[in-house]
């Protein structure tokens, strides 16, 4: 039953994260929609990790990928599948994507390197995805 589950939630969402087309809800599309999402919602950030030669994409695409499978705690990975469902769109992940960049905004403006970047979103487990789609869905930028 689970691998059903699994298999119809591929054939409908997630293989367009491992195909590359031009289709706005494809991996492609989501990364356009993050950057032009960060640097709307967190300006200040996203010019200080440009500024610095770093590109938050680089960051993001793996969770994108994998739907932030194997990033997030797994009560927290069906949380954010269930919106998945919810809102019948990928687009979702870029959301979760921004806020958690706006979440550790303070500490990634004190970096100016990758591997700093890279240590601060190291691990997202004691991340709570509920709250955080709140921080970006409900709150004006």
């Amino acid at each position: 039953m689970l691998y059903m589950v699994f298999r119809e939630l591929y054939i409908r969402y997630f293989h367009k994260l491992h195909t590359i087309s031009n289709d706005c809800s494809g991996v492609l599309g989501l990364c356009i929609l993050f950057e032009r999402l960060l640097q709307v919602r967190e300006p200040q950030l996203f010019l200080h990790l440009r500024s610095h030669g770093i590109q938050p994409i680089r960051f993001v695409f793996k969770w994108l990928m994998r739907a932030f499978s194997g990033f997030l705690a797994p009560d927290q990975v069906l949380l954010l599948w269930d919106r998945i469902l919810g809102f019948d769109s990928l687009e979702i992940l870029t959301v979760l994507a921004v806020a958690i960049f706006s979440y550790r905004r303070e500490n990634l403006l004190l970096v100016n390197t990758s591997t700093g970047v890279e240590a601060i979103l190291a691990d997202l487990t004691p991340l709570r995805v509920v709250s955080l789609l709140q921080l970006v869905l409900c709150t004006r930028s």
